[in-house]
């Protein structure tokens, strides 16, 4: 690896950390710094819906608004870049809270679930940006 591929690998990195912090804290904007304006988003698999960034951006917005306490991780992450892009595949985990209260594990309304999110990311002018995401959602528990 490269200075050039292990810097690539950083950037990418904190574009995934971005994306977690703007779903999490509803610092839906933020996601402008994670898409390309003409980004495809995909969340049919979580029962969402596959739109351009600013459809998506208020979808969540109304959807994620019945879970205000929201935790996403991410982790164990796949890159392979190809002809300017990375394809970028990343494991993922997440809690849904009916409340930003601390709850029992056993209260209603509690969701978790985890898969993976496939990106496809272009290097920018502002560095790197998704220009699709789908999500595999792969389990889900509600409570």
């Amino acid at each position: 690896m490269d200075d050039r591929e292990i810097a690539d690998r950083l950037q990418i990195a904190e574009v995934l950390a971005r994306y977690a912090y703007a779903i999490d804290s509803g610092d839906w904007d933020l996601l402008d710094e994670v898409f390309t304006p003409d980004a495809l988003i995909d969340y049919r698999t979580a029962g969402g819906i596959r739109g351009t960034r600013a459809e998506a951006k208020i979808w969540l917005a109304d959807v994620l608004a019945n879970w205000p306490g929201r935790l996403h991780l991410i982790g164990a992450t796949r890159i392979a870049f190809e002809a300017g892009e990375a394809r970028v595949s990343a494991a993922f985990a997440d809690t849904l809270a009916p409340a930003r209260e601390l709850v029992s594990a056993d209260s209603k309304g509690l969701i978790q679930g985890g898969g993976w999110y496939h990106h496809r990311m272009l290097r920018t002018a502002d560095g790197w940006r998704s220009r699709e995401l789908v999500e595999e959602q792969s389990w889900r528990t509600i409570q």
